[in-house]
């Protein structure tokens, strides 16, 4: 029965998982290269995938979640109920809420210190991409986000460079981001994979990957493509390179996990405003709007995911 409800927790989480955080990382990039063929964006992110998984598996001994999981130890027994909180995700993702799936799913398994552990990291970590994000892009805007600005990029040799560039921001980031959330996916298998568990895993993120990059991220996507300009390639490959340096610097001071969905928000939180400001006073009713509006939604989803792994934690008693 433990083995049934670890695979199938494995199963619903990753999905749930890639349904909602990947967005975070690539969802500038399906933005703005919209035209390519879906099967491109996703072979190209399942080989920085496989070279990231296989990495944290020889580094860490088999332990694919780069040391994320080492205050997370795996329950004895495996109940049926902490299938809830993956469940719960896979719901909440299918309305478009960017839900904190380090809280939703890791809070069930961990005590009540590590929990206040990263809820301290995550809200730390949105204020300051908040703010960072604020102050580069309150220097940026007039050069790199105005009109006048967008269209040299009409120019082939800078459009080449910034498509470029891009790529490689990209695959900074998603790797980033790989180390913070391998967690999430694998918080219900042992912490040591042995070869046969590692191949399986592998494939089975690669189809749910390929199935969400062919729907272009689904409804999540809208938190991105409501955001100014993020459809054009040189400002998603800032938006990238902030938000993978972030998770590089701040992420992985510590290894207990955090939140990237907070630090997501309040890169583009910032940004948002910052641009507004700069550029559009006149519309800032709006972006504040936009940014309260994604705000509570990242808020609901953690009052959620905090209930329920304390209802979990009593069924458990």
């Amino acid at each position: 029965m433990d083995a049934i409800v670890g695979y199938l927790g494995f199963l619903i989480a990753a999905y749930a998982v890639i349904g909602n955080d990947i967005i975070q990382t690539l969802g500038t990039f399906l933005s703005s290269n919209h035209k390519r063929p879906w099967y491109v964006l996703w072979g190209f992110a399942g080989i920085i995938l496989l070279i990231t998984l296989v990495v944290g598996y020889v580094q860490y001994n088999g332990d694919v979640s780069f040391g994320r999981l080492d205050q997370i130890p795996l329950p004895e027994q495996l109940h049926w109920w902490y299938l809830i909180a993956p469940l719960s995700l896979l719901i909440i993702t299918r309305y478009g809420i960017p839900v904190s799936t380090t809280f939703m799913i890791l809070s069930v398994f961990s005590s009540t210190q590590v929990i206040e552990k990263m809820l301290l990291k995550s809200l730390m970590g949105y204020v300051l991409a908040f703010v960072l994000a604020f102050l580069l892009y309150i220097v940026l805007a007039r050069t790199l986000e105005s009109k006048a600005s967008l269209r040299l990029m009409d120019i082939k040799k800078r459009k080449r460079f910034w498509l470029a560039a891009q790529w490689i921001s990209t695959a900074f980031l998603w790797t980033q981001w790989l180390i913070q959330d391998f967690a999430n996916i694998f918080v219900f298998l042992p912490r040591r994979l042995d070869l046969n568990e590692l191949l399986i895993s592998l494939l089975v993120i690669l189809g749910l990957m390929a199935y969400t990059f062919r729907n272009r991220g689904g409804r999540i996507q809208e938190v991105v493509s409501k955001k100014m300009n993020t459809q054009n390639i040189r400002s998603a490959t800032i938006i990238d390179l902030c938000y993978g340096l972030l998770l590089m610097g701040f992420g992985n001071f510590t290894n207990v996990p955090m939140s990237t969905t907070w630090a997501f928000v309040g890169i583009l939180a910032g940004r948002e405003l910052a641009l507004n400001y700069s550029l559009k006073k006149k519309e800032m009713k709006s972006a504040y709007r936009v940014i309260g509006k994604d705000f509570a939604k990242v808020n609901i989803g953690l009052i959620v995911s905090i209930l329920m792994a304390y209802f979990l934690k009593y069924l458990g008693t």
